[in-house]
């Protein structure tokens, strides 16, 4: 298991530009979801009034970037296991933390009850609003995770010249 380890750290330091530009790429879909979050339901539990009342088509777009949250999560815990591996910080370890935080959001708090619970006075869920709240933070963890994986993709460059061969 430990060679198997080895040859996956190896292969994944030699193409680590590669890897750093997908995971980024892949968690910076987040935005879209994170954009109708606060633009439909945030502003209208604020306001009571929605800010981005979505098509049937960015309703899709929307579920399509929820379903890519998963594999984001995985490819951006792995840069930062790779990080923590090649110099422990404690940034690097909050930001892993805070990217699984996600698992909590996505298995128990949903986004349908964060939806029914802001949007639909008549909801007929027992638990509490607060809850959605935590949800709703627990998406904007991402913002950090977001900013750091980009810094992390564009010093790959400054690190080495060449592009890693596929």
């Amino acid at each position: 298991m430990s060679i198997m380890l080895e040859k996956f750290w190896e292969k994944y330091e030699k193409r680590y530009r590669l890897y750093a530009g997908l995971t980024t790429g892949l968690f910076l879909l987040q935005i879209v979801h994170l954009y109708w979050l606060t633009a439909h339901v945030v502003a209208f539990r604020l306001f009571d009034k929605s800010l981005f009342d979505p098509s049937r088509f960015w309703e899709l777009v929307i579920v399509f970037v929820d379903y890519t949250e998963i594999p984001a999560i995985i490819t951006t815990s792995i840069l930062y296991i790779h990080s923590l591996k090649n110099r422990w910080n404690k940034k690097d370890l909050l930001l892993l933390v805070l990217i699984n935080s996600q698992w909590l959001h996505l298995f128990w708090i949903s986004d349908e009850f964060v939806l029914d619970v802001l949007h639909n006075s008549n909801s007929l869920t027992i638990l509490p609003v607060w809850l959605a709240w935590v949800a709703i933070i627990i998406d904007y963890l991402e913002l950090p995770v977001m900013f750091d994986t980009i810094k992390k993709f564009l010093k790959s460059f400054k690190a080495d010249k060449s592009f890693p061969n596929s």
